[in-house]
């Protein structure tokens, strides 16, 4: 459960989306879910090979302080990247990212297991105070609900290699908006990326099928049995 103003701050947020549709950052019209679309594989009867190392580096959490974008204890992570101002794809993104905390909730030796990161890319906005609030509307109040931080960067001189690690191109817009391309990163525990989800196929269903069959893969033959 969300606080009282989740129902409402996303139903605000999907019908500015849906009306925005048409202008968003690269096109993208509101995808059906993934699982309407296609069948989704049962976990482990497929494999993700790491796609690339996944990238750390200075960020600030929702009180201000320093940490590192990875983390310790290392969990599998589903790192999404967008910016609170956005009208269109981010707060569709962001509802996805709650309904995968909902839906790993009901699996609590799963939700302890992994964790939830988004990370905004307009930090002169999106302060620590800022990400507070947006967290306040998003996050699940379920004890049983895998961790979620919502993080910004101390200034553009600390975010750039970030956003240069994971290929995400921000372009500043005349009206204010910044124009970019949603993408989110499956990054397993020993920090490889080893998926790379577009708003089309960020079901959450996929994505936690994805981190069910790294688990499988942990705990196969030489595997590290997750802890």
């Amino acid at each position: 459960m969300r606080s009282p103003s989740f129902s409402s701050c996303a139903a605000l947020l999907f019908t500015g989306a849906l009306a925005h549709a048409a202008l968003a950052h690269e096109g993208h019209a509101p995808r059906p879910a993934a699982a309407s679309v296609f069948p989704i594989p049962a976990p482990g009867s497929y494999r993700l090979p790491p796609i690339k190392p996944a990238s750390g580096g200075t960020v600030l959490d929702e009180a201000g302080a320093r940490r590192d974008l990875l983390g310790e204890p290392r969990r599998i992570t589903v790192l999404a990247l967008i910016y609170t101002r956005c009208g269109d794809v981010c707060p569709l993104a962001s509802a996805d990212m709650a309904r995968l905390q909902d839906l790993a909730a009901k699996d609590v030796g799963l939700a302890r297991r992994m964790r939830l990161v988004t990370l905004s890319f307009d930090p002169e906005h999106d302060t620590p105070e800022v990400m507070r609030s947006f967290a306040a509307a998003w996050r699940s109040a379920d004890p049983a609900a895998p961790a979620w931080a919502f993080l910004t960067a101390p200034d553009r001189a600390a975010l750039a290699p970030i956003l240069t690690a994971y290929g995400q191109r921000v372009d500043a817009r005349a009206d204010g908006g910044l124009n970019h391309v949603f993408r989110a990163f499956l990054i397993d525990r020993g920090g490889s990326v080893r998926n790379i989800y577009s708003l089309d196929f960020f079901e959450p269903a996929l994505v936690l099928t994805d981190i069910r069959t790294l688990l499988l893969e942990e705990s196969g033959p030489g595997g590290t049995q997750g802890r």
